[in-house]
């Protein structure tokens, strides 16, 4: 949205853009919890498994998770190319780390779990939030209950946060990864998102903006209508915004169902 646009709406700044600071998240009651369940899981140094569609709120979890965990106790360590193979995943791991990764698989293997253990010894509990995890490559899923193995697998000295589509939950659940799925300790979903949630982002969206509390921009229908062709929060965002450019065009300070189900329409 530029300036115009807008000033029209009495707001200060394009309210459903993807720009949005950790502090100013939206998360209904529901993923609240999600983030204390992750929070607690962590703290007794567990591992999750994360699943969800796209588009449905992972993401915001995880940056809710990444601002309640203490630093001064653990080592959050966040990894999102799954697309690779085991030793260059393993290097992947080393460089964000901060280590320098070494030539062989077992070498590169080796410094991540010498770092591991130097952690515990300072009392910092090492995360390892693998993202897209549907992705990951065979060799690496069948690899990753080793590197949680410490002490004959006597100490829990790494937690894996592994994040990804529904489909993960099913590989993971296969009789071939059951030495990595008996070592995750929860497993999530997070479902999508209700009328109501839909109602109170939009609402918040407008409200960071600078939009007036006593005053609505979308109509009720609107907001039920945008909720009906965006299962996704990404898709609300597109779908309002486009909808208030819309609005706009039509001279209308408020917007109604018509605009909504024109931008739908036009996104099929």
């Amino acid at each position: 949205m530029n300036s115009q646009e807008v000033a029209h709406f009495g707001l200060t700044t394009a309210p459903f853009t993807k720009e949005i600071a950790d502090d100013d998240l939206w998360l209904p009651s529901s993923k609240v919890a999600m983030v204390d369940t992750l929070v607690d899981a962590l703290g007794a140094r567990q591992s999750v498994l994360l699943t969800g569609e796209p588009g449905v709120g992972k993401t915001c979890v995880l940056r809710a998770l990444r601002r309640r965990l203490p630093e001064a106790g653990f080592r959050l360590t966040y990894c999102h190319n799954a697309t690779l193979g085991r030793r260059d995943f393993y290097r992947q791991v080393c460089v964000a780390l901060g280590l320098n990764p070494k030539a062989t698989a077992a070498t590169v293997f080796f410094e991540v779990t010498r770092h591991v253990e130097g952690l515990a010894i300072e009392q910092r509990h090492p995360v390892l939030l693998l993202d897209e995890a549907h992705l990951l490559h065979q060799d690496v899923l069948d690899h990753l209950h080793i590197l949680c193995n410490y002490e004959w697998d006597s100490k829990a000295l790494l937690s894996l946060l592994l994040v990804g589509l529904p489909e993960l939950r099913e590989r993971l659940s296969r009789r071939h990864q059951r030495s990595l799925y008996s070592r995750i300790h929860h497993r999530l979903q997070i479902d999508s998102t209700s009328p109501e949630d839909t109602a109170e982002y939009i609402r918040h969206r407008l409200h960071l903006a600078g939009g007036a509390a006593d005053r609505d921009i979308f109509t009720s229908d609107a907001v039920a209508m945008l909720h009906e062709g965006g299962a996704a929060l990404r898709d609300i965002d597109r779908l309002a915004a486009a909808a208030l450019r819309a609005s706009f065009r039509r001279k209308k300070k408020l917007v109604e169902r018509e605009a909504v189900l024109s931008v739908i329409d036009a996104d099929r």
